[in-house]
């Protein structure tokens, strides 16, 4: 098994438009290894959107090199990295992204449906498997109307699991969330870390940044700092200071 996931040099991509170019990214060497749970942080116009869609596979970088659980992706053409999208990774939005007449476990299956190995598989049995491992076990049947935004959150992170992939990529996953269910949120990440999966989070918040094990921050399309969380939040801890707090109110 390959224990580096992401690893990347180089990386530069520009956008042309007419007789202008904006460099978004300036040279990214960046390694991800099996097990890490990375926050990368940068404020708008930084270049970690950027940045995103090439290790999701949703762009292509200008230059450089980017190897995905061992796979050069690069070079890739349209179809290769959909297939590569569906096989190694999985996403979890700021919007949620679920089909609204759909129920839940549905929305699970949704991308076991685009598998083009041809190998039979019980993706009933997946999908309720994947829903209980984010706790909605019993809401299989619930369409996201019937939800709470957490709980929406919790089914696109089943739907991001259920085809065990090599990474999971997260944009700005709390971003639509109060405060308590972000925690929420966060700490149910940080209990699928705790299983060995591998997570790559984009945020712009630092509050949500201190939940991972080690923080990149983007500026000007360059790495400028990579360094492991000193002071690492627990989010599980969190829940219980508040409601602590909340009973001694």
């Amino acid at each position: 098994m390959n224990e580096t996931v992401i690893q990347t040099h180089t990386l530069t991509k520009t956008y042309e438009s007419g007789a202008n170019s904006v460099q978004a990214l300036k040279g990214i060497d960046l390694s991800v290894r099996r097990g890490e749970f990375v926050a990368i942080m940068g404020t708008s116009g930084s270049g970690k959107s950027t940045l995103m869609n090439v290790l999701g596979c949703l762009d292509t970088p200008t230059s450089g090199s980017y190897s995905l659980d061992g796979v050069q992706v690069e070079s890739l053409d349209r179809n290769a990295l959909a297939a590569i999208r569906n096989q190694k990774i999985g996403f979890v939005f700021q919007g949620f992204n679920l089909l609204p007449r759909t129920t839940a476990l549905e929305n699970v299956q949704l991308p076991l449906l685009y598998d083009r190995s041809g190998v039979k598989r019980d993706t009933r049995a997946m999908a309720v498997a994947a829903l209980e491992k984010v706790g909605l076990g019993g809401r299989i049947d619930h369409e996201p109307s019937e939800l709470s935004g957490g709980q929406q959150q919790r089914v696109a992170i089943a739907r991001a699991l259920v085809t065990d992939p090599a990474l999971i990529l997260a944009d700005e996953p709390t971003g639509n969330l109060d405060t308590r269910t972000s925690v929420e949120v966060m700490a149910l990440f940080q209990e699928l870390n705790a299983r060995g999966i591998t997570i790559v989070l984009v945020t712009h918040e630092p509050d949500i940044a201190a939940y991972a094990t080690r923080i990149v921050e983007v500026r000007d399309g360059r790495i400028r700092r990579d360094e492991a969380v000193k002071n690492r939040r627990d989010a599980a801890a969190d829940l219980l200071s508040e409601d602590q707090e909340r009973s001694a109110a």
